[in-house]
């Protein structure tokens, strides 16, 4: 059975969708390279090449603009995690894989900025931790319940788990940018979290 396709969008909605994209691009930019605070919405307009009206018509403040910024570069993660887990036979391989994705996003300078380091004191914890667990903490949740499902995991509550393990790569990647030796500090944090892991993994 054939399924409709979508109708067409108008010339009117494809330049409403690449204003929307338009403004993220330059937001994504400005956050990274100045910070919240100083990045301005005239600047940002200017440089997505939008009137101030065109970024209020898409945003209802900078704030708002931050958000669709953070959601975007999560969504980006989570793909990037679930691209390198797919590689992987075994749930546990797919698990280290998707770590190690994670800790690459962490490594980039625009991520480690505005999602790492501002997105909780700007957004608030709530929205953050709202944002957090609809991508990169959903993909941690669920392969964790896939091996609990499989009996290869010894934990009474797996989410629980889940949120701990996931507060401790988010610390990891929290330190990175600050370390003397970054890719001794990323072995040392993975060899812990697998070291926490290994202590719930159903030993036949």
């Amino acid at each position: 059975m054939m399924r409709a396709k979508d109708p067409p969008r108008s010339r009117r909605e494809e330049y409403s969708e690449a204003t929307r994209q338009a403004l993220l691009d330059a937001g994504r930019e400005a956050f990274a390279a100045n910070g919240f605070q100083a990045a301005g919405m005239e600047a940002i307009s200017r440089a997505a090449r939008v009137t101030r009206g065109a970024f209020y018509h898409h945003f209802e403040d900078k704030k708002a603009l931050f958000d669709a910024v953070v959601v975007a570069m999560q969504r980006e993660a989570a793909a990037r995690i679930e691209a390198a887990a797919r590689n992987e036979r075994k749930i546990w391989d797919r698990l280290s894989a998707g770590i190690d994705a994670y800790l690459d996003a962490c490594e980039e300078p625009a991520y480690a900025r505005i999602v790492i380091q501002e997105a909780q004191a700007v957004l608030g914890e709530p929205r953050y931790r709202e944002i957090e667990e609809t991508y990169p903490t959903a993909l941690l949740i669920a392969t964790l319940r896939a091996l609990k499902r499989d009996g290869e995991l010894n934990a009474d509550d797996v989410d629980l788990l889940s949120r701990m393990i996931d507060a401790m790569i988010c610390k990891i990647g929290l330190l990175l940018p600050y370390a003397d030796d970054s890719r001794k500090l990323r072995r040392n944090g993975q060899k812990i979290v697998a070291a926490v892991l290994e202590t719930f993994r159903h030993k036949p």
